[in-house]
């Protein structure tokens, strides 16, 4: 039996996965070394608990022996790395190819840096960009089509990254990642975006919301990258998400209904996009396998917890 993780490391440790990681983490009694942005005015988000080191470093100083040494990061050998930063995951930005490739790259770097940190494995985070459209449960099996530059690059950035670590001898597990909610989620998705219009007695405005749709909660999803870590089989894939799938206009509606009906819902009044994904389903049947993951958290209560942080953030503004 493999040793349990005592000291992990996390890139893109401000986001929401990695707040909500470095969290339950912590909460294991395991050390935690996180990765953050130079300047990074979201470093706040993370907790202070003498088990939390915070370091600054970009991603592209990965494979700098300069920045490495002067940021203090190899005097502490690791077991675990996860690395979840990754550039240009929005808009726009998701077809910038030069970007993309980067992001390569940078995986290909955290690798590197895992082996000189000692890491016995090393967890990916992928997409579900990285499958394209498809109408079936999404496994490891499920074949890989993506049509945008940020699926590619995930999908390469997990294969190349897999190879590196087998040199390397590190283990790897990579997740691809369906749709994740909660605390410090961005205000461009469908549930802080609801939640942000319907606070301000406004009306937010959807497609029809037909499509069938897969949401985990960001705490089930830090549990899961945890127990791949812990317990994955090498060279695995796997998708995360609830595994349990409902039309979109179902959670919109449960986020009104959560909120006493503040504000007014309006379907139909946005266009799909295009090439709108209209199915979006996780099989977590190899995850609960490998790991003994199953989901905790019932969407209504993972929108309670989001929405009583929500208010509380803004009562602090």
């Amino acid at each position: 039996m493999a040793a349990k993780i005592k000291h992990a490391v996390i890139t893109g440790a401000t986001g929401m996965i990695g707040v909500a990681l470095a969290n339950y983490l912590l909460e294991q009694g395991i050390l935690v070394t996180a990765l953050v942005r130079k300047n990074s005015k979201k470093i706040k988000r993370l907790p202070s608990h003498t088990g939390l080191k915070k370091v600054e470093l970009d991603l592209k100083e990965f494979s700098s022996k300069e920045a490495l040494l002067a940021s203090g990061l190899l005097e502490q050998k690791q077991d675990a790395f996860f690395h979840l930063g990754w550039d240009g995951t929005f808009g726009d930005c998701r077809n910038d190819m030069d970007l993309q490739n980067k992001n390569i790259q940078y995986t290909l770097d955290a690798v590197r840096l895992a082996g000189r940190l000692g890491c016995r494995v090393f967890v990916g985070a992928g997409s579900q960009a990285e499958y394209g459209r498809t109408a079936k449960k999404l496994s490891s099996k499920t074949a890989a089509f993506p049509e945008n530059g940020y699926g590619i690059a995930k999908l390469a950035a997990g294969q190349m990254s897999r190879v590196l670590c087998q040199s390397l001898k590190i283990r790897h597990e990579w997740a691809r990642i369906l749709s994740i909610f909660g605390p410090f989620d961005s205000d461009r998705t469908m549930v802080m975006s609801a939640i942000r219009k319907l606070s301000l007695g406004e009306t937010a405005e959807f497609s029809k919301a037909e499509q069938l749709w897969d949401y985990l909660y960001v705490k089930d999803a830090a549990r899961a990258l945890y127990l791949i870590a812990e317990n994955g089989t090498d060279g695995a894939v796997y998708p995360i998400g609830s595994g349990t799938m409902r039309p979109l206009k179902e959670y919109i509606f449960a986020i009104w209904d959560k909120m006493d009906r503040e504000g007014q819902i309006r379907l139909g009044a946005v266009p799909y996009a295009e090439n709108q994904v209209m199915y979006l389903c996780a099989d977590l049947s190899e995850l609960t396998k490998d790991t003994g993951f199953v989901p905790e958290y019932t969407f209504e209560e993972g929108i309670a917890e989001t929405l009583q942080w929500y208010r509380e953030k803004d009562e602090e503004v």
